[in-house]
């Protein structure tokens, strides 16, 4: 585990036995004589971790200690006092202290007790995060293979290939696991690939956090992900984590990453190569241990042709990659998860058994499901909500009426265009003028995404 520590200690030789110890062990120290120089040392060092001497020249340990936790309350201080000063210890742990060591200090110990606070804060602060809405609060009961529910042969050799892929980081024997790239349309289970990636593999022990990169103002992604130092910015009043540090030992995953502006991207990139990071406002670079697994309903490789995405970073994401199939590719699999959705969503809602007609299953296997098989859960959890009998019949379905034409079909054309992506500008402005501008009724028609068709608006520059 990578961190900094500031020792305030007096006595020379231990300082250095100790800044030399921890160095040896790959933490970065840096050392003060007086408790004055530790707290001036405090805001420019930006430690995640204290050793404090009680006896030191000019203001005592206990003091400096209270002045470190007002300027820095997350700050993890471990106080070293000599014999004897079994009542100091106690009032170090009153005032806020994460422990204390009795002199001579055993350097393996010293090490154990800052190792163990760091751990600690990072958790803390990651449970905070996440409560806050900052990552993933909760996971469902299934997290690995079992998740991906799916019978037709599309969703086989996707399991066969996810399968290969924990197989091989489990016998890898040197280097970092390479990162993945998940795509596919809205709603396809991004997620649950990503969770069964992980809770598969050897970093199932370690922390799986999320960020949707999309669900955040551009100026607080960065913040988010690689974490900020008090003063880093206006808000910034105490020092705060990222995701990428709260990630250490497990998988980051960033969905809609093709969300992310060039600059963060940027140090992506740099987090991939070289697993390294720096906090807005420190001026140090720390080293850290994650998977990073990306997600996408974007044509990225269209983006890196426009400049809207760096072309390093696609071909590192894309490394492997893995493409989900939308639901109306998934021969069968409709029926057999629609089944297991109002199974679940049955028994949630306490409504004993519940089950489709004949008819309202017709209509689920005939319906193009544009937005896959979250349509599919939202949809069979309405039909619960509402069910006053035992049996949920055809017209119970909320299903939109499609339009006469066929869905993906919104007019014939009447004369032959002169390439494809003529062909593609046409369909794309008929089915747009069929449904009033409207994007999201028009995606639908056309049996793509919301945000595929905005981008194709923008790339062949269409307008009412």
């Amino acid at each position: 585990m990578s961190y900094s520590v500031l020792i305030v200690e007096d006595e020379p030789v231990l300082a250095r036995n100790m800044l030399l110890y921890l160095e040896r062990h790959g933490i970065a120290c840096q050392t003060a004589s007086s408790g004055e120089e530790g707290l001036a040392l405090l805001d420019e060092a930006r430690p995640d971790a204290v050793v404090l001497d009680h006896n030191l020249p000019g203001q005592d340990g206990l003091s400096v200690l209270r002045r470190m936790r007002e300027r820095e309350p997350q700050l993890p201080v471990v106080m070293a006092t000599g014999h004897g000063s079994e009542q100091v210890a106690v009032e170090a742990m009153k005032a806020g202290a994460f422990d204390y060591l009795i002199k001579p200090v055993s350097l393996h110990q010293l090490k154990q007790v800052l190792d163990r606070a760091v751990q600690q804060q990072r958790q803390a602060l990651e449970l905070q995060h996440l409560r806050t809405g900052g990552g993933t609060a909760g996971a469902p009961a299934t997290q690995g293979l079992a998740a991906l529910l799916g019978e037709s042969p599309a969703m086989r050799q996707l399991r066969t290939r996810l399968r290969q892929l924990v197989e091989a980081e489990q016998r890898l024997s040197e280097g970092r696991s390479p990162a993945v790239l998940i795509g596919g349309e809205t709603g396809t289970g991004k997620e649950l690939v990503a969770r069964a990636l992980h809770f598969e593999g050897p970093r199932r022990n370690g922390p799986f956090v999320e960020i949707n990169c999309a669900s955040l103002p551009a100026a607080l992604v960065e913040s988010e992900l690689f974490g900020h130092e008090r003063g880093a910015f206006t808000d910034a009043r105490e020092r705060r984590i990222g995701l990428v540090e709260a990630a250490h030992g497990g998988t980051l995953f960033l969905d809609e990453v093709g969300e992310l502006e060039l600059a963060t991207q940027a140090k992506l990139l740099k987090l991939l190569e070289d697993h390294q990071f720096r906090r807005l406002g420190s001026v140090r670079e720390q080293q850290v241990d994650v998977r990073v697994l990306a997600a996408t309903n974007r044509p990225l490789e269209a983006m890196v042709q426009a400049g809207q995405f760096r072309g390093d970073l696609f071909y590192r994401l894309g490394m492997l990659r893995i493409e989900l199939p939308p639901l109306r590719e998934r021969d069968g699999d409709v029926l057999l998860l629609a089944r297991s959705f109002l199974e679940r969503a049955a028994r949630r809602y306490g409504k004993g058994a519940l089950r489709f007609s004949d008819e309202a299953l017709e209509r689920l296997a005939q319906h193009r499901w544009p937005g896959n098989v979250r349509e599919l859960g939202n949809l069979v959890e309405q039909c619960v909500i509402l069910a006053s009998g035992a049996v949920i019949e055809a017209e119970e379905l909320p299903l939109p009426v499609m339009p006469a034409a066929g869905p993906g079909l919104p007019v014939v054309l009447e004369e032959q265009p002169a390439s494809l992506p003529e062909t593609e500008r046409r369909l794309l402005l008929s089915a747009l003028e069929r449904n009033r501008w409207n994007v999201t009724q028009a995606a639908r028609a056309l049996g793509i995404s919301r945000d595929t068709l905005r981008y194709r608006i923008d790339k062949f520059g269409l307008r009412p």
